[in-house]
């Protein structure tokens, strides 16, 4: 084997590329303008969606007063499938297979996930964690976005949006009982002498509901940014309108003097806001199918008619209590255009995912009257029979133009933003990596096209200002570390001008103190014209002390030239551009770390086998390898490097490689296998 180009790579692998020298769109789907009043609905029939209706099929009214439809569509939010010819056909889907990343103009459904924490007994947690992760394995496709938020702690909501099971699988991993939650371990409580229908008075429950609101509220504004229909669903034991069930809550004395607020007002502005931002609400009344009736873990105690009448209390109130619980959820859901799933242990996850595959846009030319700044009332129907037509209960009388949000900072939007900003062609890629003097950190490569900075002659330089910005993102979507760099790019001309045709490469690295997943976003910004370049990776960071085999990123590499006739020039390009070309070898390197060493040998003994997939599909094996160790002296850290064939057959698109690596030296029962993933794009 030709050794330059795996030294190459190991070189690319260990040393600093140059740092820096110090120094309202037409995406929105409710429209309301001066001269268009644009409206979403859903048509189904036997739960199935209706896609091939025509305007003259319904009716809209406003305020009662029937509308000329003047504009009308059908929106698809699945894409067509395509399955590559090259794939084995008998090859199932592989569930782990990392999902590509959503461009902006993609088909796709997107799905804000709210569980409500706060609102959640501990028997009912259970239950959401088995459901969502029967969701996520199973009914979440590739082209949907998605993000499991909870309301009971720091939320950042933007940022969690992705197509990636792997970091929403430990999004569901991270669901627990929350100790401020208003409801308790049983959805029920039993009844006990001295609390005939249960407390949970903790202290800290009086204000979970006005935090899970606010909670709502934060997420529909981050929801205002993504383009297009958007979905909110809100799986709670408890969102009642008013304080109808305070002897079960237990929480009047929890509200300092002047605080109480109205439920149904705070509710009816949740409302309002998914109406502005295009967000649907469904509501998940996780309390399920409950028995009301008499249990074993109920107490009595008195005269037999004393213990009829307490029975009979205590039956009526637990029907009250699961009644007024829903009772805000289903008000928010309807009055946006959605449903609440009550009385279901499994909750009809699929269901709501299977009505965001598309809506009909239906407008109409408003008249002055309209823009009053008043609620005015929306009815649509649709003339066919057997079926089930969802909208909006309405709108308010005021045009989108005076809906002014916050201001934010384009790079914090293009670092929160799963679609990332592609005003700078910026390609990345990071991963987990430890040494003896560093530790653990997460090293990220970031390539920029020359062409997209702004230039200029500095004496017999040329030089550009750039800002950089590095975030890692951590549970439930909170910023962990956080890297800025200032700086300017100085090159000389000989040195400019091949900048300008292979772009230049900068790496920096982001410590990684605590194990996990996480979301890593860079957003580059050239100062001079504000033009921005973000994109964002997920990576897993392993627990080393656990002592569990474990395995760094990978980076890959191709050749230029002929491998048989020993000519090969290789060129170094930065890891962030993984594209390559069929019938060439890819190089790789990786380090496994925590490797049994074999009682005979006293080294590692480790295979590895690679996996060539494409959408979702495998398309070639190679054989297992055995990991040479013979050279290496930190045993603890075993560097390896392949050379794989890319096949002349590869058609052009998006791969994945899966290295599967194995310690052979642990017992048979108990032989460790981890797995890494890496992508990239095969062209012409």
């Amino acid at each position: 084997m030709n050794r330059k180009p795996l030294l190459a790579l190991v070189m690319l692998a260990c040393a600093y590329f140059p740092a820096l020298s110090q120094t309202k769109t037409d995406d929105d789907v409710v429209r309301i303008t001066t001269n268009l009043v644009q409206i979403d609905a859903v048509v189904t029939k036997n739960g199935k969606l209706v896609p091939n209706l025509k305007a003259e099929d319904f009716e809209i009214f406003e305020d009662g007063r029937r509308q000329t439809i003047t504009s009308f569509a059908f929106i698809s939010n699945v894409p067509a499938a395509t399955t590559p010819r090259n794939a084995d056909p008998a090859a199932s889907r592989d569930p782990s297979i990392p999902a590509p990343p959503l461009k902006r103009d993609d088909p796709r459904r997107t799905l804000a996930i709210v569980v409500d924490d706060l609102g959640l007994s501990a028997e009912s947690m259970s239950d959401v964690r088995r459901q969502l992760r029967k969701f996520v394995a199973e009914q979440m496709q590739p082209h949907d976005l998605v993000a499991i938020i909870r309301t009971g702690t720091e939320i950042g909501a933007l940022q969690q949006f992705t197509n990636d099971k792997r970091l929403l699988s430990r999004a569901v991993d991270q669901l627990r009982w929350n100790v401020c939650s208003r409801i308790g371990i049983n959805v029920l409580p039993p009844r006990q002498a001295g609390f005939p229908y249960g407390s949970i008075n903790n202290g800290c429950a009086g204000h979970a509901y006005r935090s899970t609101l606010s909670a709502m509220k934060f997420i529909l504004d981050a929801m205002a940014e993504l383009p297009g229909r958007k979905s909110m669903m809100v799986l709670s034991d408890s969102l009642p309108t008013e304080d109808q069930i305070l002897s079960d809550y237990q929480m009047a004395s929890s509200y300092p003097q002047g605080e109480f607020f109205s439920r149904r007002m705070a509710l009816q502005k949740i409302a309002e806001k998914a109406i502005r931002t295009s967000v649907v609400i469904y509501s998940i009344d996780t309390q399920g199918l409950q028995v009301t009736g008499i249990t074993a873990a109920d107490s009595f105690s008195g005269r037999v008619n004393d213990i009829t009448r307490q029975m009979n209390d205590l039956m009526a109130h637990r029907s009250r209590v699961l009644f007024d619980r829903r009772a805000g959820g289903d008000m928010i859901a309807r009055q946006t255009g959605g449903f609440q799933v009550r009385n279901s242990n499994d909750f009809q996850l699929g269901r709501v995912l299977e009505e965001q595959s598309g809506y009909y846009l239906i407008g109409y030319r408003p008249t002055d009257e309209t823009f009053n700044r008043k609620f005015h009332r929306i009815t649509a129907k649709v003339k066919r029979s057997g079926m089930t037509l969802r909208t909006r209960y309405g709108f308010y009388g005021y045009p989108e133009e005076d809906d002014v949000r916050r201001p934010q900072s384009r790079t914090n939007l293009a670092l929160m933003s799963p679609f990332g900003a592609q005003d700078i062609d910026l390609e990345f890629a990071s991963f987990f990596a430890n040494d003896k003097v560093a530790g653990s950190i997460i090293r990220a490569f970031v390539y920029l096209n020359a062409k997209d900075l702004s230039f200029v002659k500095v004496n017999y330089n040329h030089e550009a200002k750039i800002e950089l910005h590095g975030v890692i993102f951590g549970d439930n979507g909170v910023p962990v570390e956080q890297v800025r760099h200032n700086g300017v790019v100085s090159l000389p001309d000989k040195e400019y001008q091949k900048a300008l045709s292979d772009g230049i490469r900068i790496r920096f690295d982001m410590p990684a103190k605590r194990p996990g997943s996480y979301q890593v976003r860079v957003a580059a910004r050239d100062v001079e014209s504000s033009r921005i370049g973000a994109a964002g990776q997920f990576v897993l960071v392993p627990d080393l002390k656990s002592r569990k085999l474990a395995v760094s990123g990978i980076l890959v590499q191709s050749v230029n030239g002929t491998p048989e006739t020993g000519s090969v020039e290789t060129t170094i390009a930065s890891p962030a551009v993984r594209r390559f070309v069929a019938n060439s070898d890819l190089y790789l390197a990786c380090v496994i770390y925590n490797a049994l060493l074999d009682p005979a040998t006293k080294r590692p003994n480790l295979t590895i086998e690679s996996r060539l997939f494409r959408d979702a599909k495998r398309v070639f094996e190679y054989p297992e390898m055995a990991v040479d160790t013979t050279n290496q002296e930190d045993l603890a850290r075993v560097f390896v490097t392949l050379k794989l064939r890319l096949g002349a057959d590869l058609e052009p698109g998006q791969y994945y490689l899966q290295l599967a690596i194995t310690d052979k030296a642990a017992n048979v029962k108990k032989q460790q296998l981890v797995l890494q993933w890496v992508d990239f794009e095969i062209v012409k």
